[in-house]
């Protein structure tokens, strides 16, 4: 269901897209002479590389911030996920995996095969519970989570950077005011104006990457519950359950304090998330004949 739902904040944004993709058209169409319907077609079959391996493992894992792995990495991951991947009937090599540098615990999948787990989830989480963190990555790929969110932000790089240009302009037009035009009332106005028009036209932009952004949370809060109760579904529930408690040990899973930030807030709370993860488990043991094996710690 979350993997439909995706498809509504990518939809709130075409609009916006197809804006920002006809301002750059018009001046380019004179060079170029395409048909602005062609120019969106080159535009979308570019963004289709991001879901091609070698693209994910040159380009995408840059765009990310993450890097390879090291040796010394590999000699520890390897051996869980090979046994990961092995448990759900596939094969390793069909993902890529990359690591951020980062002192919190974390990990995110994205593109159609790419799973990030950060430095310090590595080198801190056991065996045990840094294979539920790749699990849960996993699961996003298997529960088709990050096609709409990859297409999403490709769609939103030209309204994003439309939304920023016309705030550039913005400044340019209200120094040019400032400067040039203090001393007559007429040009004033009209310097005022073009900035008033520049502002409007960028805050339009904006609105639709943050409508779309805000729709996107949403789902993913579903999509986080969905990949969860896929990991415990595959015997995976106690190491997740256990990297959870972990992450709340650390000080660093405190809910959102308001409303905006519980609004904006793209993953559900590290606590609500392991008492589902727990009540789940329990179900479970109710109906032992659902378990799978999970990997021993």
């Amino acid at each position: 269901m979350s993997t439909w739902a995706a498809v509504v904040p990518v939809l709130t944004l075409v609009p916006g897209w197809l804006l920002a993709m006809a301002l750059f058209w018009l001046p380019l169409r004179l060079a170029l002479h395409t048909r602005f319907w062609v120019f969106c077609l080159i535009y979308l079959a570019i963004g289709t590389l991001l879901f091609l391996r070698p693209v994910q493992r040159v380009a995408l894992v840059r765009l990310v911030g993450a890097r390879r792995l090291t040796r010394d990495e590999r000699a520890i991951v390897d051996p869980v996920w090979g046994q990961l991947t092995q448990s759900m009937r596939s094969s390793p090599r069909r993902y890529v995996l990359a690591v951020l540098d980062a002192d919190d615990l974390n990990a995110f999948a994205c593109g159609g095969h790419l799973v990030v787990v950060t430095s310090y989830a590595i080198n801190v989480l056991p065996d045990f519970e840094l294979s539920g963190v790749l699990a849960h990555e996993l699961c996003h790929h298997l529960g088709l989570h990050t096609i709409a969110l990859t297409v999403r932000h490709w769609l939103g790089v030209p309204v994003t950077v439309l939304a920023r240009i016309g705030f550039f302009l913005e400044h340019v037009a209200q120094a040019a005011t400032a400067s040039f035009a203090r001393r007559s009332g007429g040009l004033t106005i009209v310097g005022t104006a073009i900035a008033t028009v520049l502002r409007i036209g960028a805050w339009l932009m904006l609105v639709t990457v943050l409508l779309s952004n805000a729709l996107s949370n949403l789902v993913g809060r579903t999509a986080e519950f969905e990949a969860d109760k896929r990991a415990v579904q595959l015997g995976y529930g106690p190491a997740l359950s256990a990297a959870l408690r972990r992450f709340v040990s650390t000080g660093h899973a405190s809910p959102p304090n308001s409303w905006r930030a519980r609004a904006f807030a793209s993953h559900p709370s590290a606590r609500l998330r392991i008492a589902r993860i727990d009540a789940q488990l329990r179900e479970r043991q109710r109906h032992p004949d659902r378990a799978r094996r999970p990997l021993q710690a």
